[in-house]
Parts: C-alpha cells; structure tokens; sequence
C-alpha cells in the first residue's frame, strides 16, 4: 500500500507540473501572439457583443466583404486595398471570429445576418450595398438580402455552390464525418487551449518566418475555442439555408417578426 501511495503521489504530482506548465506556455505564447498578430479594424459594440470592422476607401455603393467558413475578415488583405481604390468597402470577423466576441449560438445565416446589420449601423456605414459573399459567405448575403432588400443594390457570389446541389454518398460520408470530427473538437477545445496543446500542436505554422503572415495569423486565430464553436456550429446549420433569402424555420420568424 504505502508503493501504491507514493506511486499515486508521483503520478499526481506530475500532473500537476504538466498543467501548470501548459498553463504557463498558454499564456506567455499568448502575450507573444498578440504582440505578432494585432487586430486589424475597430471592434464594434451591438449589443452585448463586439464585432471587429475594417472599412476603408470612400464612395458608393459600399462593399461588404463576407468571408467563407474558418476564413477570417484578413482573408480579404489582398483583395480589400485594390477596391478601396476606387470605393469604400468593409471586411469583418463573424461573431467567434478573428478579434470578435463569440456570439449567440446557434450560429445561422439569418442570425450572422442580423448581426451584420446592426454592425454596419453601429459602426456608422450607410447603403446602398454591394454584397459579397465567398463560400458559406454566399448564404449568408443571399439572407441579408432576403432580410432587408432596401439596403441592397447588388451581390457577387464567390464559389456559393447553385440551389437543389446533391451531394454524392460518398462526399456525403466525408462530410458528415467532418462534422462529428468538428463536435468532438468542440467538446474538449476549452481545456486544449487552456492547457496550451492547441498553440504547442500549431507552433510550426505560427513561428515560421517562411510562411505568409497571414497564413501565421490565420492558423493563431484557428486555436482559439471561440472559432472552433462558432465553426462547428455553422457546419451544423448549413443545411438550414433557404435559398428564398431565409435560413430555415428560424429564418421565417426573424424576417416576420
């Protein structure tokens, strides 16, 4: 007994330093990062929730850069700069993304949608819009424009797939096997990123000079429990997108209501 007693001692004591090493590692990669990586925009309050904007230019109609899934608003950094030439136009952080807040789940195109309009109020932007949506982007300013057409001028859509798409058995399976992947990623990214194994696992991209700070930056923000939930819950939502300019039954209501 007293060789299980100590056996058990060393055990938990190692435990011990390995947490509060991660813990340690967290947060001085944390300091390290953010010096790397600062926010790009302003952040914005809606409500309870602050959501970070970057405009720039002048003119009209203004462009609104909505981003595909797991792409934050500097996915844009190359494209923003050559239409700020000649316009004013604005990319920003979905709720959980980037320098965002996390956001009320779940995560629809007709809540992200909302949100967007009451940052381009709070943030002092007028229409008319012109809306661009990239990928999963695409649905939510097909709703946006379903929600307030008023508002909207034009859209371009960027790889949004076509209305009635069938997946095929087999890219089906792939991609509900991503999603479960997703939920269980989800169920333990809290403790991952506390205990520094979500940077640890992601430091050869963050700390490699010979990438592109924005693929750097991109895979720094990817740790975050924030973007995992909000990611995973839009995954999950996909299939509620109404082409008619709702998402799903919670979609009808919004725009009733």
């Amino acid at each position: 007994m007293t060789r299980l007693r100590i056996i058990g001692l060393v055990i938990l004591g190692l435990l011990i330093l390995v947490t509060i090493s991660g813990i340690s590692y967290q947060a001085v990669e944390a300091r390290v990062d953010a010096r790397q990586f600062p926010q790009e925009g302003k952040s914005v309050d809606i409500g309870g929730l602050k959501l970070n904007i970057d405009c720039t230019g002048q003119g009209s109609p203004t462009i609104i850069l909505e981003s595909g899934l797991e792409v934050p608003a500097s996915g844009w950094r190359l494209v923003q700069p050559e239409i700020a030439k000649f316009t004013r136009v604005c990319s920003y952080d979905r709720a959980g993304y980037g320098w965002s807040d996390p956001g009320s789940m779940p995560r629809t195109s007709t809540r992200i949608a909302t949100e967007l309009h009451t940052l381009l109020q709070k943030a002092g932007e007028n229409p008319p819009y012109v809306l661009v949506g990239h990928s999963f982007g695409a649905a939510n300013v097909r709703v946006y424009n379903g929600l307030y057409p008023n508002e909207v001028v034009g859209m371009v859509l960027v790889e949004g797939g076509y209305d009635g798409l069938r997946l095929p058995a087999s890219i089906k399976k792939l991609s509900d096997g991503d999603l479960r992947r997703r939920q269980r990623d989800r169920v333990w990214t809290r403790i991952r990123y506390r205990l520094g194994i979500s940077r640890f696992l992601a430091r050869k991209a963050i700390e490699n000079p010979a990438l592109p700070l924005s693929v750097r930056q991109w895979r720094y923000l990817q740790t975050e429990p924030k973007f995992v939930e909000a990611t995973t819950s839009e995954v999950e939502h996909l299939a509620l997108f109404d082409p008619r300019g709702v998402a799903g039954n919670e979609g009808r209501r919004d725009a009733r209501q």
